[in-house]
């Protein structure tokens, strides 16, 4: 089953809300739910080193990545398939189908 990123929409002024508000903060117009294409670029970025959860391997790396849909739509994500030390500010990564073990969605460098 393929995962879907869903990101709240403003129904009125067409501006992305996230992290979810209820209502949009910009004209105060109702949101839905939407998917996003899954694609962006990592924004800022660190390397785990600490085993915090089993169900994590060490190094790992957790990002905010800014989504294509909307400049300054930023989701906090986990960068996987590539080694910590490949990631960079600016580097094209596009939504895996499945989250990670805790929930988080992951991306992987843009083919």
């Amino acid at each position: 089953m393929s995962n879907q990123l869903l990101i709240e929409h403003c129904e009125n002024c067409a501006h992305w809300v996230h992290p979810a508000a209820g209502e949009c903060r910009d004209c105060g117009g109702a949101l839905v739910a939407r998917p996003v294409s899954g694609q962006g670029i990592v924004f800022t970025y660190t390397v785990n080193y600490h085993a915090f959860n089993p169900e994590l391997p060490t190094p790992y790396v957790i990002a905010l990545v800014e989504l294509a849909e909307q400049s300054g739509l930023k989701v906090a994500a986990n960068i996987v398939d590539c080694e910590p030390d490949s990631v960079n500010c600016g580097l094209a990564v596009q939504l895996l189908p499945e989250p990670g073990p805790t929930g988080a969605p992951r991306f992987a460098p843009a083919q």
